[in-house]
């Protein structure tokens, strides 16, 4: 039997599972919202939420390719014609997925949103810097470091002013009957978000399983390449399973996340929701469409629902909580790199070379 063919199936396997984690603990980023402020029942969000997932992950390739390139070199692997270093790339990425979904349990397990984007390209980097593999600083940097600090930001200035005119813009009108005219829209805002989730996450894993068609030496077999201008591709078979896996593990649920977002932080009526929810969507359009950049829709939507919450009152927004989930996003990076260092050196002494 072919271990590197084995490998490749279980890679696979691996990163479907993690499309499936990443699904069910950022479920709450695109309904979180609408459910606490009764503008959706829970299975009614959840099935919007998964059908926008699928459209979401088939409408653009870039952060797919940022992910299978961007990160750490795996050509050195996938250009040998030696199987023993093809099977090193191969286990690179298993202990980079095994890392990410580790982190991804764990904080599942404690109610912390924190980003399954940041786990798993610090399960990338991790396993990278264990097997001495050439890790792109300069990507990382530009696409990973600079968006993780530059979206939040955004998100939470963005949704702080644009509450502030709204309120504004309401300040004379029936409190209830507007209210009730959000409801509606966040139907809208938050089909939105989890369009933008789709957009962004479930791509990350289409680059993780290219890495591995790659790295096992069946980059030529799947047509990764245009073999007009040399571009990388995404099969389709690869985007259909990982738009599947992701609308999975977000018709799942995700309720211990969905509570802290929707009810710890701070308790949204629907304007707050809707404002929170749409500039989200859009700074998760932008990054995909216009920096390649895979940011995280955890991030982004906790900072929009901080910013939009903050405009109530500032002791509206239970800070300590919003603490505890800054110190989780940047742990992430770090817990996911270190979990997929040892993860590379256990595989790397179990699996013949």
């Amino acid at each position: 039997m072919d271990l590197n063919l084995v490998l490749v199936v279980v890679v696979i396997a691996i990163a479907l599972l993690f499309d499936y984690t990443n699904g069910f603990h950022d479920a709450a980023n695109a309904i979180a919202t609408s459910v606490s402020t009764r503008a959706l029942t829970p299975r009614v969000a959840l099935a919007m939420a998964a059908v926008m997932n699928v459209v979401g992950a088939l409408l653009g390739t870039e952060v797919a390719k940022t992910i299978g390139e961007g990160i750490i070199d795996i050509y050195q692997y996938s250009n040998s014609t030696d199987v023993s270093i093809q099977r090193m790339g191969l286990i690179i990425v298993l202990a980079a997925l095994v890392g990410a979904v580790t982190w991804n349990y764990i904080t599942w397990w404690f109610g912390m949103p924190s980003s399954s984007s940041h786990a798993l390209i610090g399960g990338l980097v991790g396993a990278g810097l264990a097997s001495a593999t050439q890790v792109q600083w300069t990507g990382i940097l530009d696409h990973v470091v600079i968006p993780m600090v530059v979206s939040p930001v955004i998100g939470f200035v963005a949704a702080f002013l644009i509450m502030k005119g709204i309120m504004r813009w309401l300040a004379n009108r029936p409190f209830q009957r507007t209210m009730r005219r959000f409801r509606y829209a966040q139907t809208v805002s938050a089909a939105a978000m989890a369009l933008g989730h789709g957009l962004q996450d479930a791509q990350k894993t289409m680059g993780v399983i290219v890495m591995a068609l790659l790295a096992g030496g069946y980059g030529e077999t799947h047509n990764i390449f245009d073999p007009v201008t040399g571009d990388m591709q995404i099969p389709l078979w690869v985007k259909l399973s990982a738009a599947a896996a992701i609308s999975l593990g977000t018709y799942s649920g995700g309720w211990r996340i969905m509570r802290t977002l929707g009810r710890r932080i701070i308790d949204l009526d629907p304007a707050r929701g809707f404002v929170a929810e749409g500039v989200s969507a859009a700074v998760l359009y932008i990054a995909a469409f216009g920096a390649h950049a895979p940011i995280s829709t955890t991030q982004t939507i906790t900072s929009a629902i901080l910013g939009a919450g903050a405009t109530k009152r500032w002791s509206a927004v239970r800070w300590n909580v919003a603490g505890n989930i800054v110190v989780a996003w940047f742990l992430t990076l770090p817990a996911a790199a270190l979990v997929a260092g040892i993860m590379f050196f256990l595989f790397h002494t179990v699996i013949p070379g």
